[in-house]
């Protein structure tokens, strides 16, 4: 059965916010946004068809779905669409629209519940054949228990939290020495970011690549991939560039790759746009991680070099629209790369640089894109990520992207607030991503060439750990990985 959506409510706020709002308009679909009071000067805001300001936490607005789902229904929007971050993975959030009659905009509640939970999404996974890393498929409390599992597997092993997000609750043991005063800080942290100090143990895969694969399916059983994205180049497990396709993946790995991730949303009967992400190893194993059910951060990349258009095709399909394309007749060309600009101080630990943006240059010309809300004037408020905006360059052979985000890195000037555009240009110098070369340890090892501080002093990782903490309990991050 299909529904026509006429009018959307965007519960999010940004770039975010902005590029849902311009496939409505391309789509003829009329546009509401809901904002906090700190937003009201978004560019965003201006440039929806209708604006609702909510009165409140400039956080908690955003996290109160009932009063999101109440505003939709009095402005008789037929669907919500949730963006990344905020609620956009609340479970339910989902079932919540779809008890009240409003149609929302991402998969279904039980899916966005079963890849919320890292354990019982790696169980569901190794069911249907899906290669995973060797580990615990249920949450151990037990130190002494979580001692013997860690000796079966063979170190080095990590500790992840079963909820967790952002890099939190998450260390690394390579020696069984150090195993109980680990395990008991991942405890604790787990407990203090998340809530809920489950945990699980994994063999720990040493640098590996970080792919990712976009896939699109309807809910007539059809699903397509638009390739992999290589998000590699991490701090703290937090993604800094995303690049498609990955330029050094093998076409049998790559091949491989997108058969496991159609196989897994065939089987599971998934639905929407979603990303299956993996660790590929230096033999070239596979190895799936989870599963993120919402539109990423990164989709710019997959759009520039297969010409979908996600937001597009991720709203006609929540009004039960078929995929219009075969697998065959999805076109690769080219390489694209995405640059996350975070107003955020590399050479300070990454601290976050809130304030006036007093100039703003942008880069342009053929093969650049720039997703953002930001310009001349704006003031960034400091109750949000740091994240700011995204450059995305595109050109059709590896050289000439990596040259094309010189120049475009080069043009990029943002005056008034630290951002971390200077740390890319250092990246694209280096002689190595040059070359294509690089795994999850790329910028671990490169701190001190980039000028970055490579400890952090007790009071510096605790301001930082009160400014996540704050976000995290607000709801800013995802559970499953990737701060927003």
């Amino acid at each position: 059965m299909q529904r026509k959506i006429s009018k959307i409510l965007i519960a999010n706020r940004g770039e975010i916010a902005l590029r849902i709002i311009r496939a409505c308009k391309e789509l003829d679909i009329y546009s509401v946004v809901v904002h906090s009071e700190v937003d009201k000067e978004g560019v965003w805001v201006k440039k929806a068809d209708h604006a609702v300001e909510l009165e409140g936490h400039p956080v908690e607005v955003y996290l109160d779905y009932k009063n999101i789902i109440k505003i939709a229904k009095e402005l008789k929007c037929d669907a919500i669409h949730p963006g990344y971050g905020f609620l956009s993975e609340n479970a339910d959030f989902a079932r919540a629209c779809d008890e009240e009659g409003v149609i929302f905009i991402g998969p279904k509640a039980e899916h966005i519940e079963l890849f919320g939970d890292k354990i019982a999404s790696k169980r569901a996974m190794k069911e249907i054949g899906v290669p995973v890393i060797e580990g615990t498929e249920d949450p151990i409390y037990d130190l002494d228990e979580a001692k013997k599992v860690a000796k079966e597997i063979g170190f080095p092993v990590i500790i992840k939290a079963a909820f967790g997000g952002g890099g939190r609750g998450m260390r690394i043991v390579n020696d069984e020495k150090d195993f109980e005063k680990l395990f008991e800080a991942a405890t604790q942290e787990a407990k203090k970011f998340f809530g809920n100090g489950d945990m699980f143990i994994e063999k720990y895969v040493k640098n590996p690549r970080h792919i990712e694969v976009q896939i699109i399916a309807d809910k007539y059983g059809n699903a397509v991939h638009l390739g992999e994205r290589d998000c590699s180049i991490q701090r703290r497990h937090q993604k800094v560039i995303e690049i498609s396709p990955s330029p050094r993946l093998s076409p049998q790995v790559r091949k491989e790759i997108y058969r496991i991730a159609q196989k897994a949303v065939y089987r599971l009967g998934y639905e929407s746009v979603g990303t299956v992400e993996f660790l590929v190893d230096e033999a070239d194993r596979i190895y799936f991680i989870e599963m993120n059910t919402r539109v990423q951060v990164e989709h710019p990349v997959t759009e520039v070099i297969s010409g979908v258009d996600i937001i597009q095709r991720m709203i006609q399909l929540a009004e039960g629209d078929r995929l219009h394309f075969l697998q065959e007749e999805i076109s690769f060309n080219g390489y694209a790369i995405e640059f996350r600009i975070n107003a955020e101080d590399p050479r300070n630990n990454f601290m976050p640089s809130f304030g006036t943006i007093d100039e703003y240059l942008t880069p342009g010309g053929p093969g650049v894109r720039l997703d953002t809300a930001m310009y001349s004037g704006y003031k960034i408020p400091p109750n949000y990520d740091s994240m700011i905006g995204k450059l995305i360059v595109s050109a059709l052979d590896w050289e000439g992207v990596v040259r094309k985000a010189k120049r475009a890195l080069d043009e990029y000037y943002i005056g008034g607030i630290t951002t971390n555009i200077d740390l890319h240009k250092e990246i694209v110098r280096d002689e190595a991503f040059k070359r294509g070369e690089f795994d999850t340890s790329f910028l671990d090892h490169r701190v001190e060439q980039f000028a970055l501080l490579h400890t952090i002093s007790p009071s510096e990782d605790k301001s930082i750990s009160s400014f996540m903490a704050r976000l995290i309990q607000k709801g800013l991050t995802s559970v499953k990985g990737e701060f927003i």
